[in-house]
């Protein structure tokens, strides 16, 4: 293995255990919002070492009904603005993770392309994967069932879209480096170095978000968590 294999092997082997570690913590104490005990996880699997940070440091003191509380849909929280921010941007990356984790892979295997090139099949399906799952993340974690669905369906892809993109923008941005920059040889799905890749593509991801997140709580477009 190259060096390069083994810092991936390391990244993702880090990622694996915290995502199993903050799964275990969030069933003994679950978050107040039920997503969440998805999104943190999912966190830890793509953030080594700085989501297992940012779940027991943030994300941790939700659990237990302790600090937050639901009433009539809509979520109250007593976090400091930044905390809020940051885990707006964790659900937001929950969800499109889960796309692009699935989608990658899918269109690997698959030998799947657009205009000739896989790199495109994969942006397309990994965004329309991620959109779909961020949206159903949004939905179904800030329903208020008082409120007719057309209505919080409308509400749930007015919260979320530009956050997703903006997501979507900093992971696209680096797989591209990955693809056409860093490498002679681009790896794949099937390699640990791709799957480093990916993480740090979320993480750029999660960072080139954060703004638009922030934008959104800010104009009251989305509930702080």
């Amino acid at each position: 293995m190259t060096t390069l294999e083994w810092i991936a092997a390391v990244a993702i082997i880090i990622g694996i255990l915290q995502a199993i570690i903050i799964a275990v913590d969030v069933c003994r104490a679950p978050q107040s919002m039920w997503i969440m005990n998805v999104t943190w996880p999912i966190t830890g699997l793509y953030m080594p070492l700085i989501g297992f940070w940012l779940y027991f440091k943030i994300g941790r003191k939700d659990g237990g009904h302790q600090h937050a509380h639901h009433e009539e849909g809509m979520h109250h929280t007593h976090k400091p603005f930044w905390q809020s921010v940051i885990v707006s941007t964790s659900h937001c990356g929950g969800g499109c993770s889960i796309g692009d984790l699935i989608g990658a892979p899918l269109v690997f295997f698959a030998g799947w392309t657009l205009a000739g090139s896989m790199l495109l099949a994969d942006y397309a399906t990994e965004f329309i994967l991620a959109y779909i799952i961020g949206i159903a993340f949004q939905f179904y974690g800030m329903r208020n069932k008082e409120k007719p669905l057309g209505e919080e369906l409308k509400n749930a892809v007015k919260a979320d879209t530009w956050s997703l993109i903006s997501f979507e923008i900093g992971m696209f941005g680096w797989m591209v480096l990955t693809h056409y920059v860093l490498f002679i040889q681009p790896p794949h799905p099937d390699s640990l170095v791709f799957w480093f890749m990916m993480q740090v593509a979320m993480m750029i991801g999660f960072g080139t978000s954060m703004p638009a997140n922030w934008f959104l709580l800010r104009k009251g477009i989305k509930h702080a968590m």
